[in-house]
């Protein structure tokens, strides 16, 4: 199938993927943009894309200022706690007090927000747990989306981005991004002043626990392939704690979230001998991570809950010792007809396959202690981890170190992030991306105001190459076919599953995955740059039967992309900064006296090659006043 038509499009603000941070960027560029274009474009559908699109049972970043709640500084203690320490604290501040307004145009728009009847006199929301508000939010998406659109020159649906354009005359300007429509195969350019970059972060790069039939069954949105990452990293912009991958304890198989059932049910864990198992492992972690982070009673000493990590570590400790597997008791909780309703309503308002798997698996938590586990890392910048983009904060709260003109800017001028894509702020979520594009999109409209994006060049030349970079796996597999003498194989080709196969299994065995127990050294990280040099030279003979393949095939060039910054990133930070998320078994302590910092990294576009830093951690926050 060739391309049908070269459809192309001179723009002021481009928004690449609608998620939550895209449609937050769409919506906010309309205000300080009154007469610019602005245009999204959206690998799947707005009303159904991004993270969010299943539905959510939470918004799980609120400050609840108004009711007299927290406020921007708590969050910023909190994970801070949560990341061992290491969080972009100026960028997390600015989220935090923005997300409420954010929250509350929500509801304006119909969002259903459950409030709490013993305040309802204030209107006060109910809580989940100190940052989560419960919301009926099966239509969360469909509702944020209608918001975008309508202050959208134009949505394009099914357009999968594969690069950024590069400005011809100034270096180190973006100038747009090229793509094509995974339907009809048309060729899209977009000419842009300014790109904000919203896709999602990385599922799938890491072998998941659920193979063959059950793959799409993983935590993070399936579908996230890194674009976020892998397009910023080809464009040469820098990059920031790549190395924080994601570890989380969910219900087995179906990975169904615990939050709820933590802190709504009040719901809590034994091992499979029915025993209290946390403490018993906190002392020796405790030497280990250093009583700033975990004293030796298993209590963090500036704020009552302990570092998600940690509470992994004992979880995986736990099993590896034999005693597993880990439960979730739910038999107490389930005794009463509200919780038992609502530990079900929690599933089908986001995550329906848990409850369609315990129903299928005649697992009925009123009677039965269901199993939980570990997942597969996930590599993402807006849930609980940090990874993303290095990019520029606020100019009246920022070092000088953080800040070089507009607030998430990237190191590539005129390019912005939000939410997965920006890294160092941990804990924003779906309320807190759509909080960073606003952010990004009123920064890109004052940088075109500036004069900033005046005389942007892209030649023809560039244009043509990306062209024909993109559609080669259609020619790949059309020629190589040929050679087939039977069954699927051919020796000019390979398909994008069997490289996606391919490189989680590298990713697996020598950064850290499920199989290993999360450990690697810098042994197993070289070996694994080695083969994912390797797996690249192979990814220029990738074969795409159609359009939907040729998709596959460029989700895959964003995957690995993604993969060797995290492997490259990992192998930089010489410690063991997150245990539970993963292991440095070359380096198991934690090292405040070297690596109290940031990483940040950056691979030239012309040659490939890394380069990476440590950048200083500020704490900008005090610890008085903490709760």
């Amino acid at each position: 199938m060739g391309i049908k038509t070269i459809v192309e499009d001179n723009i002021d603000i481009l928004v690449v993927g609608a998620g939550l941070g895209g449609t937050g960027a769409a919506y906010e560029a309309r205000y300080w943009g009154r007469n610019k274009k602005i245009i999204i474009a959206e690998k799947a559908n707005i009303n159904r894309s991004g993270a969010v699109a299943q539905g959510l049972y939470a918004i799980n970043c609120y400050m609840g200022t108004r009711f007299g709640e927290n406020n921007p500084e708590d969050h910023v203690r909190y994970a801070r706690m949560d990341l061992m320490g290491l969080v972009r604290e100026d960028l997390l501040f600015d989220m935090a007090r923005h997300v409420d307004s954010a929250v509350h145009k929500f509801e304006e728009w119909g969002l259903p927000l459950m409030k709490d009847p013993k305040r309802e006199a204030i209107g006060a929301y109910m809580r989940e747990g100190r940052w989560q508000i419960m919301i009926h939010g099966e239509s969360y998406k469909p509702i944020v989306a209608e918001a975008a659109t309508k202050q959208a020159d134009k949505v394009y649906n099914r357009i999968m981005v594969t690069h950024l354009l590069m400005d011809d005359k100034k270096k180190n300007r973006v100038a747009g991004a090229v793509g094509f429509n995974v339907r009809t195969g048309n060729y899209h350019v977009f000419k842009s002043k300014t790109t904000i970059v919203g896709a999602g972060g990385a599922s799938n790069i890491f072998k998941p626990r659920s193979v063959g039939e059950g793959m799409g069954r993983v935590w993070y949105a399936p579908w996230s392939s890194g674009s976020a990452y892998g397009l910023l990293i080809e464009a040469g912009a820098k990059m920031t704690q790549m190395e924080n991958r994601i570890v989380l304890a969910r219900f087995k198989d179906g990975y169904g979230p615990v939050g709820a059932y933590f802190l709504h049910l009040k719901t809590y864990t034994q091992n499979g001998y029915g025993n209290e198992y946390e403490s018993k492992w906190f002392p020796a972690l405790s030497k280990m991570v250093g009583k700033e982070y975990l004293d030796t009673e298993g209590q963090h000493l500036s704020h009552k809950p302990i570092p998600t990590c940690l509470r992994n570590h004992a979880f995986i400790s736990e099993v590896n010792a034999g005693r597993g597997p880990i439960h979730m008791v739910t038999m107490e909780a389930f005794k009463d007809p509200h919780l038992e309703e609502v530990g079900w309503e929690n599933f089908l308002g986001m995550t329906v396959g848990q409850a369609v798997l315990w129903a299928a698996t005649d697992v009925d938590p009123k009677y039965e202690n269901p199993e939980l586990t570990t997942s597969e890392p996930y590599v993402m910048g807006s849930h609980a981890t940090g990874c993303g983009a290095w990019c520029s904060g606020p100019e009246d709260i920022s070092p000088d170190e953080y800040f070089w003109g507009y607030n998430r800017m990237t190191t590539v001028d005129g390019l912005f992030g939000a939410g997965d894509t920006v890294g160092g702020t941990p804990h924003a979520f779906s309320s807190g991306s759509f909080t960073e594009g606003r952010l990004a999109a009123k920064a890109a409209c004052k940088y075109i105001d500036d004069g900033k994006a005046e005389g942007i060049v892209v030649s023809n030349k560039q244009i043509a190459e990306r062209k024909e970079q993109i559609y080669k796996p259609l020619e790949n597999y059309t020629i190589g076919r040929n050679e087939i003498t039977a069954g699927t194989v051919s020796p000019s080709y390979i398909l994008p599953m069997s490289g996606l196969q391919r490189l989680q299994k590298i990713m697996d065995e020598y950064c850290g995955g499920v199989t290993v127990s999360y450990v690697t050294n810098d042994k197993l990280l070289n070996i694994g740059l080695k083969k994912l040099s390797i797996l690249e030279e192979d990814l220029e003979h990738i074969g795409a039967e159609d359009l939907h393949q040729l998709m596959r095939g460029w989700e895959l060039r964003h995957r690995h992309r993604t993969s060797e910054c995290v492997t490259q990133h990992t192998l930089f930070r010489k410690e063991t900064r997150w245990p539970g998320y993963y292991y440095r078994g070359d380096a198991m302590k934690l090292d405040d006296k070297n690596w109290h910092v940031l990483t940040v990294s950056h691979r030239n576009r012309i040659t490939g090659k890394y380069t990476l830093e440590k950048a200083p951690c500020y704490h900008l926050v005090g610890e008085e006043d903490e709760k």
